[in-house]
């Protein structure tokens, strides 16, 4: 599985990060929308996102909710027809809920920095620090605790929860 260890926080200062993280940044901004569709499993999260054509990535991760830098596992698969893999997925497993958001994607280093505005929730910032085979876990957590300094995220905007959850918090009858 591959690994990295996250953030996700409220961005009490949207335009202002998004400003840093470009200034920081070693590339470019990238641009999407994108739409993930929850599963029910009965371990971990699994979702498939599709960012505009008829392709996309079904994406497997297992993550504790807990605040604070913390390590993330995963699988993606990348599909071309990504309607057929929903109907076969949502036939078998059933939907769990839908998440819609519009990224902005910087990459600072060894460090992705996602910008998130996601409907019906309002903005995030998430970092996302992905580990190479010889990367040491304590120093992922020493970078990101560190780019999270320099893009004013506290410790008090950070969340424990997927944006999933915050979608479906307080809908009665959500498995989960």
């Amino acid at each position: 599985m591959a690994s990295n260890v996250e953030i996700k926080a409220r961005a009490k200062d949207f335009t202002r990060q998004r400003e840093l993280a470009e200034a920081m940044s070693d590339t470019a901004a990238e641009h999407m929308f994108q739409e993930d569709v929850f599963f029910n499993v009965p371990d971990g999260r699994l979702k498939l996102r599709s960012s505009g054509d008829s392709a996309g990535e079904l994406i497997y991760y297992e993550r504790g909710d807990v605040s604070g830098p913390r390590m993330s596992r995963y699988f993606i698969g990348r599909t071309e027809d990504r309607s057929s893999l929903k109907r076969v997925l949502s036939s078998s497993l059933g939907v769990y809920g839908l998440v819609r958001k519009y990224r902005t994607l910087f990459r600072v280093g060894d460090i992705r920095v996602h910008l998130d505005r996601v409907e019906d929730l309002g903005d995030f910032i998430e970092l996302e620090y992905v580990m190479r085979d010889d990367t040491v876990e304590g120093d992922a957590v020493r970078a990101v605790r560190d780019l999270m300094t320099r893009l004013c995220i506290r410790e008090r905007d950070l969340i424990d929860v997927a944006y999933i959850d915050l979608v479906l918090a307080g809908r009665p009858g959500t498995p989960r």
